[in-house]
């Protein structure tokens, strides 16, 4: 399977999902019913994020700066960039957007939701 054209995104979901499940989990506990609000403002900025590390990604791809290895992703593409790559970007901006927003409100010392 890892080195098949699944690879790229079975190894992205597997890395990647766990952590935001317990990051979620953590956020649930902490801010409770709050959750949902908190959700509304760490996921726009991450998805901008993701977006602007894909355009990037497109130009520096369309340059010939960068490529990737052929048969190790599913030959969708965004413009030049793989599924998989703006899945990576998206993904990794969420999981530091939540990290940020579990660092804060536990340095900050707001009380855990009951």
């Amino acid at each position: 399977m890892m080195s098949t054209r699944w690879a790229y995104l079975v190894h992205l979901f597997g890395w990647g999902l766990p952590v935001i499940g317990l990051q979620m989990f953590f956020l649930w506990r902490h801010h409770g019913t709050r959750t949902r609000g908190v959700l509304r403002a760490v996921l726009p900025p991450a998805l901008g994020v993701g977006l602007y590390l894909s355009v990037a990604d497109h130009l520096a791809i369309s340059t010939g700066l960068w490529r990737f290895g052929e048969g190790r992703h599913l030959g969708v593409y965004v413009g030049a960039v793989p599924l998989e790559e703006v899945l990576f970007f998206v993904l990794t901006s969420t999981l530091v957007s939540l990290g940020v927003a579990l660092f804060a409100a536990l340095t900050r010392g707001e009380a855990r939701a009951t």
